[in-house]
């Protein structure tokens, strides 16, 4: 089954949104992903609140965003929404990069940009597209286990058996009672394929196995004597739905 997936994931042509507030540049984006067979534009916004209307209505798998647009910036518009497509920054401004990745972008091109690394670019994207079709594939036809992408090999895991997860820039690292795994896959995927009764995203790197949970304290909990933080934002959510009702006293 996953070599079929796998197959049907390498015909498959992604879907293109390209946002950006210059017309040359939207030009230069929808050239590039014409030269590419795996790529195809189903979308052009010169804004982030025209895009965000796009995304509403129409699905995307890969999202090509400039960062400096009027009312609402690249960053600010990823950074709202809920469940992000894959996406890649266009930008003249290095300045933004760390911001970037901390969103978990695919990847940070610069202004003005070469064919050679925007194929690279979107190779990176297709990769991870394939993986999280293969996730999503396992988790819909498993409860138990699913598979993760390790380089260019797939490895079948239990998720059960995570104790947590942390995200780090376009990779996750899972963390097991005796071993630690590097994964190249979003965190907004991952927790996508993980069953949310399970597991909770106490804050934007870290994703925990409410199971393995052995005290809260402050904005901190602690698994295996392992402190990681919790946001603000979701501290409550973590009390309300999630300790009260499953944490029994250790």
């Amino acid at each position: 089954m996953t070599e079929t997936i796998s197959k049907y994931a390498e015909s498959y042509k992604m879907k293109c949104l390209v946002v950006d507030d210059e017309s040359i540049a939207i030009r230069g984006i929808v050239n590039y992903i014409g030269k590419l067979d795996f790529l195809e534009v189903t979308g052009t916004c010169s804004s982030a609140l025209e895009a965000m209307d796009f995304i509403k209505r129409k699905e995307t798998d890969l999202m090509f965003l400039d960062i400096n647009m009027p009312h609402l910036s690249g960053l600010e518009f990823l950074e709202s929404l809920e469940k992000p497509p894959l996406t890649i920054i266009t930008t003249a401004y290095s300045e933004y990069a760390l911001d970037g990745f901390r969103l978990h972008v695919v990847d940070y091109l610069m202004k003005p940009i070469a064919f050679q690394r925007f194929f690279q670019a979107a190779s990176k994207a297709q990769d991870m597209f394939r993986s999280q079709l293969i996730l999503h594939n396992e988790h819909e036809g498993s409860k138990s286990s699913m598979y993760v992408r390790q380089g260019d090999a797939f490895q079948r895991i239990a998720w059960i058996d995570i104790l947590y997860a942390e995200g780090m820039q376009n990779y996750v690292k899972l963390y097991f009672e005796d071993k630690v795994l590097i994964i190249h896959q979003t965190m907004t995927s991952l927790e996508d394929m993980l069953p949310k009764e399970s597991f909770f995203r106490i804050h934007r790197s870290f994703l925990v196995n409410i199971s393995y949970i052995d005290s809260i304290s402050g904005n901190r909990l602690s698994i295996h004597s392992k402190k990681l933080p919790i946001s603000k934002q979701r501290k409550d959510e973590l009390l309300k739905t999630v300790v009260y009702k499953n944490l029994i006293s250790k």
